[in-house]
């Protein structure tokens, strides 16, 4: 693998080219009123939700029979769900929904929409559907290790074209095969019909806009975001590369995750750590920890640390509940550098060589900061921006939501202030280019497409794989967050998890039991270190360490090391903290 060669200016330029020419594409379509009647349709779809929610809460206090904590098992196989409104075939491409009652209420009670189908008997694709998703992962696991495509998925545009294909396949199935209604989630909630007629546009239109629309333009705008602005700071030193000051920096890494993102804070320190060990000949074990903390399990503790729980944020979780998560984060992250520390002091420490470590004690250079000003700023704006202009809520104070994609263009304007006003040295200093937020980029767009046939599947059925207690919602959603997005993960068990009922709900009322919620946050967090897939920071890190020249672990290499160090932990944690 090749060392990283800097972004140039004009390369620079040419971005913020492209960010202003979506800026001229966002302020027409404001003019045309495009994202504000989007943005109408969402707070519709939540206002009726939410009436939904009410009424089964009204119905559940009047019955003499209402569930208690412990009847959850009873209640496990009659899931509600929250729907907003329907829609038909032919309006499902042009967004135009019509209103219905779609839910579990109108399902209870056996009403039919006009297609004669019982709302909320939905039903899901079959379980060899999910073959395009495995065949994307078992590619990116073993293509790098084959000799004769090894150099070829070495391009991104080459992944890009195998993503891109296993995507088409999972459309292609909804367009010609699926004949059943499929829920859509953009811009608000709707349920779109097979057309009996014809070809199913409307499905196959149903799953990409899940897909692209609501789920990865958002995610890869905020990686993209964080990733370039913070490639303006630079972290500068040559520190001496013992094992406590590779812990020092995981432990800040750790910290800093829940406070500017897990992206934020492991672009902001994995050039410093890097740069730190360039000496050292044993580095890739490093690098695996420095993903298992800083790019997941530090990010636990608020709802911007990890895209999971900022959905439950959304959802109407309290912005500091995830504060009293402090002891799962503090037993996991310092159990981890409390292993790194010992097996780095007791093993790979001694077996560099002599020469090496005279280097690095001979090569040292001070800790320096520069590029703060405007990026820390940036960085700031984008956080606030992210928990700020969601459609969904209103401004603080006032009435009037944001339109859609506000937000994602507020960032994407924050990028470009980075980029024209940073000092391009710093960049330069950083190795900073796009390469790996592209690789991100061309690999995620076929992953976020197809999983969703297996979160379809998940959504019908999770209801009815018998999770009642704590430990199976965190191993549940821990075990698909290893290998799905977490964030959607998170969604499909936070409402399987509401479905239960139960005591002292979050948020009260409509919420989730608060045991169950610890355990979905944890599982889905802490578990998406468990492979490269699972959090969208863990690919980059990766993608940066390996144009350093440091080879890292394969897919399953990776997995082998989480095998052996993040289960056990985690079987701890259920212990402790979930029994």
């Amino acid at each position: 693998m090749s060392h990283d060669h800097p972004a140039s200016p004009e390369t620079n330029r040419r971005v913020v080219a492209g960010l202003c020419v979506v800026f001229v594409l966002y302020a027409l379509a404001l003019i045309a009123g495009w994202p504000q009647a989007a943005t109408r349709k969402i707070v519709e779809a939540e206002k009726h939700a939410q009436a939904q929610a009410e009424a089964r809460q009204a119905e559940s206090a009047a019955s003499l029979d209402q569930p208690s904590h412990g009847d959850r098992s009873a209640e496990a196989n009659h899931p509600d769900s929250e729907k907003g409104q329907t829609q038909s075939p032919g309006e499902s491409a042009s967004g135009e929904h019509k209103e219905g009652a779609v839910g579990s209420a109108a399902a209870a009670h056996g009403t039919e929409n006009q297609h004669g189908t019982p709302h909320g008997a939905l039903g899901h694709p079959p379980l060899w559907m999910i073959s395009p998703f495995v065949a994307l992962l078992l590619i990116i696991a073993v293509f790098p290790l084959l000799p004769w495509t090894e150099h070829w998925w070495e391009s991104n545009l080459h992944r890009f074209y195998v993503a891109a294909v296993l995507a088409l396949v999972t459309l292609a199935y909804y367009l010609f095969i699926y004949e059943q209604p499929v829920e859509g989630h953009w811009p608000a909630h709707y349920i779109s019909y097979p057309n009996s007629a014809g070809l199913n546009w409307a499905n196959a239109f149903a799953v990409f806009a899940n897909a692209i629309f609501s789920e990865y333009i958002p995610f890869i705008v905020l990686l993209f975001s964080l990733y370039t602005i913070s490639g303006g700071i630079r972290i500068e030193g040559d520190l001496r590369a013992k094992p406590i000051t590779n812990v020092i920096i995981m432990f800040i890494g750790g910290v800093l995750a829940s406070l500017v993102g897990t992206t934020g804070a492991a672009m902001l320190l994995i050039r410093l750590l890097l740069d730190t060990n360039s000496e050292r000949k044993h580095v890739a074990h490093t690098v695996v920890f420095f993903i298992f903390i800083v790019c997941n399990c530090g990010g636990c503790l608020l709802p911007i640390g990890d895209p999971p729980l900022f959905l439950g944020y959304l959802r109407g979780v309290p912005f500091l509940w995830t504060l009293q998560l402090w002891k799962e984060w503090a037993f996991v992250n310092i159990g981890l550098l409390i292993i790194y520390f010992l097996w780095d002091t007791f093993y790979f420490y001694p077996h560099e060589e002599k020469r090496d470590i005279r280097r690095d004690v001979t090569q040292v250079r001070r800790l320096q900061v520069r590029g703060l000003w405007p990026n820390l700023p940036l960085l700031v704006g984008v956080v606030l921006a992210v928990a700020l202009l969601d459609p969904s809520k209103p401004f603080p104070g006032t009435n009037v939501h944001p339109p859609l994609y506000l937000r994602e263009v507020v960032q994407l304007a924050m990028v470009a202030l980075s980029l024209m006003f940073g000092d391009h040295q710093n960049r330069v200093a950083n190795r900073f280019n796009y390469g790996a937020i592209v690789e991100v980029a061309a690999l995620f767009f076929g992953i976020f497409i197809t999983m969703q046939p297996p979160l379809q599947i998940l959504h019908v059925e999770g209801p009815r794989l018998g999770l009642t207690e704590p430990a199976h919602f965190f191993w549940a959603t821990g075990a698909l967050s290893s290998f799905l997005d977490n964030a959607p993960t998170y969604v499909v068990f936070f409402e399987t998890a509401r479905t239960l009922g139960g005591e002292n709900l979050v948020p009260p009322g409509t919420g989730v039991a608060h045991d169950l919620l610890v355990a979905v946050s944890l599982g889905a967090v802490f578990m998406g270190a468990n492979t490269y897939i699972g959090n969208g920071p863990n690919f980059m890190v990766r993608a940066i360490a390996e144009k350093r020249g440091i080879k890292m672990p394969s897919f399953f290499g990776y997995m082998l090391y989480s095998g052996c160090i993040l289960i056990p932990l985690f079987i701890l944690v259920t212990f402790i903290f979930l029994m």
